[in-house]
């Protein structure tokens, strides 16, 4: 008996009409400071973590990088590419000089500093370049398209 009510269950429920999600952000998308905001708290978030377990940044927080690019590339408002693109670096320079001092442990000592950040801008530079390459390719892209429409 319990058997035929739950097949009958997932029956009527499976005849219920889906609604078709089209986007899912409600409204115009990120803003230039909601862009910056996000990457900066993701990218951080992100080294927190490998920074706490590993003592230094590495490919998790290339991923970060990689993820805040496509984010902000996909879920900004038209004409915030630029913001989009430019800012990654810049937010994880932000991230790697407030978190290695503080989160990994080491003393303030100036040479340590600089051997825990050259090592970690080392280990994340692949992604830093392409996902600079692929945001510039697609900033270009998207004002080419729109100097095609202005002509």
């Amino acid at each position: 008996m319990a058997m035929m009510i739950s097949t009958k269950a997932i029956a009527m429920t499976s005849n219920l009409p889906q609604p078709p999600i089209k986007n899912p952000i409600k409204g115009a998308g990120l803003t230039k400071p909601g862009i910056v905001i996000l990457q900066f708290l993701l990218i951080a978030f992100v080294s927190v973590i490998e920074i706490f377990f590993r003592s230094n940044v590495g490919f998790l927080t290339g991923f970060a990088i990689w993820a805040s690019y496509y984010g902000a590339l996909i879920y900004g408002r038209p004409g915030t590419t630029y913001v989009a693109v430019v800012n990654p670096p810049l937010a994880f320079a932000a991230a790697a000089i407030i978190l290695l001092p503080t989160v990994g442990g080491f003393s303030l000592s100036i040479t340590r500093f600089g051997i825990d950040l050259v090592s970690g801008l080392a280990s994340v530079a692949p992604f830093l370049l392409s996902g600079a390459l692929f945001g510039w390719w697609y900033y270009f892209k998207e004002q080419k398209k729109l100097l095609a429409r202005s002509a």
